[in-house]
Formats: C-alpha cells, sequence, structure tokens
C-alpha cells in the first residue's frame, strides 16, 4: 500500500445537557487544529436524537469547517440517505464540491439510531432497504445519468443535476458498514469505497476485515465495477487517546470514558458495538486487551494501527474515532503526539530519519577522530606560516 492517510470520525458523542453552542464550535475549532497537524481528513454524522450525537446536518458543519481549513478533506459521516430525497443529496453534494473546491466527501448509510427513524416512520428493515434504493439513485445522479424512480418515501420523474460536479473524477464516495457484509455487499456493487465503523469494537468485525475486502471484490465484478474499487479507498474508524505517558493517558480518560460506555451499553442500539466494563478500570482495561483501541503511548498505537493494516491485508485511510473521554485540551494533544509520533512510521518519513541518525551514530567515532586530526593539521598549518614552528 502506499501512505496511509489518517483523520477523525466525528459522529460526534457528547455527553447530553452541555453547551450545544459551545460544543459546535469546539468540533469545527477541532477539525482547525486537525488540518494545522496535516490529518487526511474529517467525518461530520448526522442524527437527530439521543442527545449526545449533535450535527443534524453533515453538509452545514463542512460548509462551515471549509472556510476554516486550507487542505484536509471533509466529508458526511454519514448521510443517513434513507432519511432524504435522494435527488438533494446529490445536488447537495455537488454544492459543497464546489464550494470546497473539490475538498468534500459522501459517505453514505441507513442512519444509526432507531429513535431517528422512528420519527420517520421508519422501521430498521426499511432504512436499510431505503440505503440500498436511494444509494443507487444518488450514484447514478452524480454520474450525470436522467433518472425517474418511485421508493416508498420519494419520487423521482425525469431527475437530473443542474451542475456538474467539480471534481474530476467524481469525489470520494463511500457506503458505511458496521459488522455485516451488508456494506461490503453495497459498495462493491455501486464501484464506491468502504468504511469501516466497527472495524475495532467486536471481535467479529475486527476478524472479518479482510473476508468484507473480499465481498466487495466480489459484487464489484458482478456489477462490472471491479476497476473503480481500491483499497486505498478503504477507511477503518477506531478510537484511541494517546499521551506522553500511559499514566498521563489513563488520568486523562477518567474524564468522561464512562460516558463513553454508558452510550453503547444503554443508550444507543448497537449490539455490534460490544463494550464491556463497569467501573473505570475495567473500561480502560477493556480498551486495551480487547483490541477496540489504545488508552496510552504513540508506540501501543502504532502497534495498534500495524494489527490493524496486517489483518486488513491493507487499506487507505484509518480514521481516529472522536470523543470526550479526555478534556478538550489532553483531547487536542492526544491528536497533535499521533500526528508526530504515530503517522509518519506509516507514511515513509520516520524510517529515513530513523537511519539517517543510525549511519551517524555509527561512524561517530571515526568521523570523531578525523575532525580532532583535521583541527590538529589545520593548526599546525596555520602555525607554520606565522613562522612559530
Amino acid at each position: 500500500m502506499s501512505r496511509l492517510k489518517f483523520g477523525t470520525f466525528l459522529a460526534p458523542l457528547h455527553a447530553p445537557g452541555q453547551n450545544p453552542t459551545l460544543l459546535l464550535q469546539r468540533g469545527l475549532e477541532l477539525v482547525e487544529h486537525l488540518d494545522r497537524l496535516g490529518y487526511d481528513e474529517a467525518w461530520f454524522g448526522e442524527h437527530h436524537s439521543a442527545g449526545s450525537e449533535i450535527y443534524a446536518s453533515p453538509e452545514i458543519m463542512i460548509a462551515a469547517a471549509a472556510e476554516r481549513t486550507q487542505r484536509i478533506k471533509l466529508g458526511t459521516g454519514v448521510t443517513s440517505v434513507s432519511y432524504h430525497n435522494p435527488l438533494w443529496v446529490a445536488d447537495r453534494m455537488i454544492m459543497l464540491d464546489h464550494l470546497t473546491r473539490g475538498r468534500s466527501m459522501l459517505g453514505m448509510g441507513p442512519g444509526s439510531l432507531p429513535t431517528d427513524a422512528a420519527m420517520l416512520g421508519l422501521t430498521q428493515v426499511d432504512t436499510r432497504e431505503l440505503l440500498a434504493e436511494n444509494a443507487d439513485i444518488i450514484m447514478r445522479l452524480l454520474r450525470g445519468e436522467t433518472v425517474s424512480a418511485k421508493t416508498r418515501t420519494h419520487e423521482l420523474v425525469d431527475a437530473r443535476i443542474q451542475m456538474a460536479p467539480y471534481s474530476d473524477p467524481l469525489f470520494d464516495v463511500t457506503v458505511a458498514a458496521v459488522a455485516s457484509p451488508t456494506g461490503a455487499r453495497m459498495a462493491g456493487k455501486l464501484g464506491v469505497g468502504l468504511m469501516s465503523i466497527a472495524a475495532t469494537m467486536n471481535p467479529e468485525g475486527f476478524s472479518a476485515l479482510e473476508h468484507h475486502w473480499g465481498i466487495l471484490n466480489e459484487f464489484a465484478e458482478q456489477a462490472g465495477r471491479a476497476e473503480q474499487v481500491d483499497r486505498r479507498n478503504w477507511r477503518l474508524v477506531g478510537p484511541f487517546h494517546i499521551a506522553e505517558t500511559k499514566e498521563q493517558a489513563y488520568r486523562d480518560v477518567e474524564h468522561g470514558i464512562e460516558f463513553w460506555f454508558n452510550y453503547f451499553q444503554k443508550i444507543a442500539a448497537f449490539p455490534q458495538m460490544d463494550v464491556r466494563g463497569d467501573n473505570l478500570t475495567e473500561m480502560i482495561d477493556f480498551i486495551n486487551t480487547s483490541g477496540v483501541g489504545v488508552i496510552g503511548t504513540a508506540a501501543e498505537a502504532r502497534v495498534q494501527v500495524q494489527k490493524l493494516v496486517d489483518q486488513s491485508g491493507g487499506f487507505g485511510t484509518l480514521l481516529l474515532q472522536g470523543h470526550d473521554w479526555a478534556n478538550p485540551e489532553a483531547t487536542r494533544r492526544s491528536y497533535e503526539i499521533f500526528a508526530q509520533d504515530v503517522m509518519p512510521h506509516f507514511q515513509g518519513q520516520a524510517q529515513p530519519m530513523i537511519e539517517a541518525s543510525e549511519r551517524a551514530r555509527s561512524v561517530r567515532q571515526s568521523k570523531t577522530d578525523e575532525h580532532l586530526n583535521a583541527v590538529a593539521q589545520m593548526t599546525e598549518k596555520y602555525n607554520a606560516e606565522l613562522g612559530r614552528v
């Protein structure tokens, strides 16, 4: 694989009851920070209930973040396409593609919160069936087709996009997957990328990574889109919090890790997000011993990233799951340490500097002797010129 990319996946996950205005601002400031640090991507979620994931429109977050950043790419992570008219999803993304000068990305999913779907009168079966229908329509529209179609929620009559995309080829499009192979099948059929949101959150998701890529390739071949799929368009999501020492990282996450566990154990209906622990010690130990993520140092984070590379057979981007395990200052510092001491090892930057240092170390004594001899010779020559010898 070529240079591994890194980014963040911001659902977000905030404890309810805080100032939402401040939290929205803090999310945008974090993405500014990541842009300066050299991260490649930031993805914003879409949720409408449960009080924790407060981004109702990833497109609005992208528009705001685009004005604050220069280089980082910005994605909908994900647009719950089951809730929307597919024509408007495609149209909004092309508009964002122009506003960001090609830095926008579209992530598609069914909608993760059952309480969101319930307010629209949709069941979990409905949302998954609508995802398949709407995603196909969206891709046809983005590829310039005129579409007439009827789903259980919308009807399109000779629908088409009035602007061509800014990006050529088309901007990144990806389908979200949790643990089942459904997302991989859909990504293959559509010829788009895959985002494995629960890549590390349960043993089945981790062990099935390479299998899922095989499924994606199989369906891409059946759909005649094998040339359109690429491991570089495969994204894995996992949680990390790192600090200068393991002890500091443990102290940092005492701030908010209990809410994170409570959310997956008692609020969100995500059986695939199998997290266990009843107190701080058990929660921290679970993250580090189960393979879910890392609370510790940069060295331990590097080991985790390498495990994901090895298990998957290679992928394009690692997205650090956004969370409030630590306070904002420690969270920003964790991203900074990750950029400084983890990312270079997977982007071809660390090894040349390490080898240069080792070469300098190996010849230090001989070069020191050579330096001293040169000084002695020049001193002798100088004295001779002055007639001191």
